[in-house]
């Protein structure tokens, strides 16, 4: 007996819950109903009102669900009426910034309907936009004006409707972005797929607005692209990038596993330009901006870093010498610093910081039809004040670099550099040192490119220093060394490969070349170095060029890369001929003296 009432109290139960349940079913499909027009027109107003007018949302449905206080708009555009932004514009009010934006669903979860309703607060747990096409655009607008009365804050606009607004959480996944400049004589476009976006707690009340610790109302602001991958427009390059991520919190923009590749080997690649060409081949492991001003590059579209990270990374550039230089095209406008001013956002990173990186030069020699390298590796060093901003040079108009490497992977260098940042002629100063260093370490470059081996060859120590612009480079350099030989090859051109020319070889060094430095009781020979850049050689062609001239006048003609190796032991042996009738006439003077 007692357990059939019991049994009847359960299903007594049961049936009030299943009767409740299916009155709140139908009440919250009633509410819904009823609050759909509502809420459609209410959204749709409160964006149009909002935004001055600027933006229209339409959307082909709604969802709601009253018990579970999610809604979820379906086929949603988002766009600017141009008409509006034109008038704003002329009154200086304009965002810099407009946004066109479409997706399919619009999904926002737990939404307190009930305290929106009646205690004027909206609290949502989060807004969720799954692959939306997302237009930004960056205008040419006039600065704002100063007026006497100022504008309304956002906060005051909506404070009539609602006393607050809390969103713990906007995700954007996987978007195709679109940044449009249209601020310079043509529009440009930039494009990127699979972007996720993370916006952490935005609060809007009467305190939010004056919040430092709050970026545009939010906590933070984060973005990440993974997997991107293109080919360049000129179909030459393949482009990787394991991970972009920023956030507006930690003030961070982070580049992960960033290559860029060449499609084509070194030599078919070259060929494919029927003037020389420069091949780069581009691996960083991680890319890092520190400090960065997001409110700035926001609103005025300028880049303001407190550093920039670069290291691990591997750079190598190859060119070819089969073919002629471009016409009319001059390397120098690539100076560092004077590309510098052509970047089109203003600029001001505080530190640029290299930490492991190796550089590779190689260059292929028609005579020898080899190639010749010269590599700088584990690069690590400080540029400090990189910047175009005019505010910033005023105050600062140099940027100094200070950099250790390891000369073919073993002798240490130390160079430093001072670049005028702002000289129309593109003025820099330069110095340096290296270490005990195996001349023959350069027979990659010596051989290959110069036809000229180092049979042994020993540095001590070097050190130079100079000032160079746009067109020439001068300075001075020290250089101690002692056992120096070389052989001289001749060249390729008949395709049986490089061939030791012996008597010659043995004439350089017995006449021409000047085996150590100092000669036993002699003081240190110094060298005056003087070099003039040719249009196709570039900023770092003129340092390094200028550093063996130097080298070149201690120790004689013969083991600096010239750009005609061929012409090269030409002159060589004009000068040992010369050399030669010099000591005859000598001889005979010495005879005649005798007699």
């Amino acid at each position: 007996m007692r357990a059939q009432n019991k049994n009847r109290f359960w299903l007594w139960v049961a049936g009030i819950l299943g009767g409740l349940i299916l009155i709140l079913s139908f009440a919250a499909m009633f509410i819904s109903a009823r609050w759909k027009p509502i809420l459609t027109e209410k959204i749709k107003a409160a964006v149009y009102d909002g935004s001055h007018h600027l933006y229209r949302i339409d959307f082909k449905s709604i969802n709601l669900n009253v018990v579970t206080g999610s809604l979820a708009l379906r086929d949603v555009t988002l766009m600017p009426d141009t008409l509006v932004f034109d008038s704003l514009k002329k009154q200086r009010l304009a965002p810099v910034h407009t946004f066109e934006l479409k997706l399919k669903k619009l999904q926002i979860s737990r939404v307190g309907i009930l305290t929106a309703y009646f205690k004027k607060r909206v609290d949502v747990k989060e807004i969720r936009l799954d692959k939306p096409s997302i237009n930004m655009i960056f205008n040419n607008v006039p600065k704002e004006r100063d007026t006497v009365k100022p504008e309304k804050t956002l906060y005051e606009q909506i404070s009539k409707s609602f006393k607050s607004i809390e969103v713990q959480s906007v995700k954007i996944v996987d978007a195709d972005f679109d940044y449009i400049n249209k601020s310079g004589p043509k529009k440009t476009k930039n494009s990127i797929k699979h972007l996720d976006i993370t916006v952490k707690n935005f609060l809007l009340d009467s305190l939010s607005g004056k919040d430092t610790t709050r970026f545009y109302y939010t906590k933070d602001i984060s973005f990440q692209l993974a997997g991107y991958k293109s080919t360049t427009k000129d179909k030459m390059y393949l482009m990787k990038v394991d991970t972009i991520a920023g956030s507006s919190a930690s003030k961070k923009i982070t580049v992960k596993g960033l290559k860029l590749t060449p499609l084509y080997p070194e030599l078919t690649f070259a060929r494919k330009y029927k003037t020389q060409k420069d091949q780069y081949n581009l691996a960083f492991d991680k890319i890092e901006f520190n400090g960065v001003d997001f409110v700035g590059l926001n609103k005025y579209e300028k880049l303001h870093a407190k550093s920039l990270k670069i290291g691990p990374a591997k750079v190598e550039v190859f060119m070819s010498r089969e073919s002629a230089p471009p016409a009319g095209f001059d390397k120098g406008r690539n100076y560092p610093h004077l590309a510098l001013r052509r970047l089109n956002i203003p600029t001001i990173i505080d530190t640029v910081r290299l930490k492991n990186v190796d550089l590779k030069y190689s260059e292929y020699n028609p005579a020898s039809k080899k190639t010749g390298a010269v590599e700088f590796k584990s690069l690590t060093g400080n540029i400090l004040n990189v910047t175009n901003d005019s505010l910033r040079l005023a105050k600062n108009s140099n940027a100094k670099a200070d950099f250790n490497s390891l000369l073919m992977g073993s002798g240490k260098l130390n160079v430093k550099i001072d670049f005028n940042l702002t000289d129309k002629n593109g003025a820099f100063s330069y110095s340096g040192s290296l270490g005990k260093f195996d001349l023959r370490n350069l027979n990659s470059l010596s051989k290959n490119l110069g036809l000229v081996e180092i049979v042994s060859g020993n540095v001590q120590h070097i050190d130079f220093k100079a000032n160079g612009n746009l067109r020439t480079a001068s300075g001075s350099l020290n250089m101690l060394y002692s056992n120096l030989k070389v052989q001289l090859l001749s060249d390729n051109i008949d395709g049986e490969g490089t061939k030791q020319k012996g008597l010659l070889s043995f004439l350089a060094n017995t006449i021409l070349i000047k085996d150590e430095n100092p000669k036993k009781g002699e003081a240190p020979r110094t060298a005056t170095m003087n070099n003039t850049r040719i249009n196709s050689a570039s900023f770092f062609n003129l340092m390094w060029k200028t550093v063996f001239v130097g080298i070149k006048d201690i120790v004689g003609v013969g083991i600096v890369p010239e750009k005609n190796p061929v012409k090269q032991q030409k002159v060589i042996a004009k000068k040992i001929r010369e050399q030669k009738r010099e000591d005859r006439r000598e001889a005979r003077k010495a005879k005649r003296a005798k007699n």
